[in-house]
């Protein structure tokens, strides 16, 4: 790689970023204060995710993300691949089979590493297609494409996954230049099609590929106190939730102050709800900071989609994006009551390394885009 091109890395990126990552320990430092016998036990372990990450980033960050189009059926198998094993050999966690034991080391999460693959290989996938996606019929292979995956996820079953997949499928369609109605004909169609599940399952009693308890989820976030336990069941999480963020005020408890993480009221609260604490110990100030820094963030990785030297960079940085954008919005949105439980992470804060070492990665493929999107001046 051309040193100059590092001149034209997007700085503001890579501030929010670091800004984001660095509060993401911060505030991990005292969630993990009442869960471990080491205060500092699941920071530690971050760090050194972070710190492979970053490694990881820089190293894709020198490759040219347009040669990953020849390992694309390469990547595509290996995911469905990953995929299947964890089915095969997973650990079941909290309701789902999606980690694979790796003795001594950390348990993996296939699925979180399958995102960045996908986005790479159905970014591919629609760059073969330009042009030829204004008919149902020529964007049905697309749905099908993604289809296995999506499958596969909902067989841990993982929904949260599952609607990942779903939004990095959808926006990169649209990007790619799919009809839009033949798109909001299909979501349409699709979301009539849940609706109708949900009120046949809840009515008679039909068959879901979903554990009951996700299935409570998607609708008890509407009013958890009526789960049927008076809110010390599936509604639990959102009430203790709910409960932690109103506690922060304008200002904030104070880290290592917040009495819902301190004496663990809140559930989950180093990974699925860490935006609860935010909220708690950082107030209404920084729960607001963090999302302009996610703002931030998004609102970049947009522009250096536009600015993509070819259409295959502008899916593959629109996928990520899809991906950042979903999860930040599903998991805020559940910490605060407005979405279901999924148990999806918070990009680059809650704690996982399956999850920071894919999102880092993903940062390397989006700098790789960032660099070549312009032509070099001597």
């Amino acid at each position: 790689m051309n040193v100059k091109r590092l001149k034209f890395i997007d700085k503001p990126f890579l501030i929010s970023l670091f800004f984001i990552m660095g509060i993401g320990l911060v505030v991990l430092s005292s969630a993990s204060q009442s869960i471990a016998g080491d205060p500092y036990y699941y920071v530690k372990k971050q760090a050194v995710f972070v710190g492979i990450g970053l490694a990881a980033a820089m190293l894709i960050m020198r490759y040219d993300y347009s040669q990953l189009r020849r390992y694309s059926i390469i990547l595509y198998g290996l995911s469905i691949f990953l995929l299947i094993a964890v089915l095969v050999m997973g650990e079941e966690v909290r309701g789902t089979t999606g980690w694979i034991s790796l003795g001594p080391l950390p348990a993996v999460q296939p699925a979180e590493f399958t995102k960045v693959m996908l986005a790479i290989t159905f970014a591919d996938f629609l760059n073969s297609r330009k042009g030829m996606l204004t008919t149902f019929s020529e964007i049905l292979p697309c749905f099908l494409y993604m289809g296995v995956p999506f499958l596969l996820i909902l067989m841990q079953p993982d929904l949260g996954t599952a609607l990942v997949y779903i939004a990095m499928t959808l926006v990169m369609l649209f990007v790619a230049g799919a009809n839009p109605r033949v798109l909001c004909g299909l979501i349409a169609a699709a979301a009539g099609m849940v609706a109708l599940a949900l009120f046949l399952h809840f009515q008679f009693g039909m068959w879901l590929p979903l554990e009951d308890y996700q299935i409570k989820r998607l609708t008890v976030f509407v009013n958890p106190y009526e789960d049927g336990q008076g809110g010390r069941g599936a509604g639990w999480n959102t009430i203790q939730s709910l409960i932690a963020i109103g506690a922060g005020g304008l200002t904030g408890q104070g880290l290592f102050k917040g009495t819902q993480v301190q004496l663990n009221f809140l559930p989950e609260h180093h990974t699925d709800f860490i935006y609860a604490v935010i909220g708690e110990e950082m107030g209404f100030i920084g729960a607001a900071a963090v999302i302009l820094l996610y703002a931030i963030l998004l609102l970049r990785a947009i522009y250096i989609s536009f600015q993509a030297k070819d259409l295959f960079g502008t899916l593959l940085v629109s996928g990520i994006t899809a991906m950042w954008l979903f999860h930040i919005f599903e998991n805020i949105g559940m910490s605060i009551g407005i979405m279901p439980i999924t148990g999806i992470p918070l990009p680059f804060i809650s704690y996982g390394g399956s999850s920071m070492l894919t999102n880092l990665v993903a940062v390397g493929l989006i700098l790789s885009v960032n660099i070549r999107g312009r032509k070099l001046v001597f």
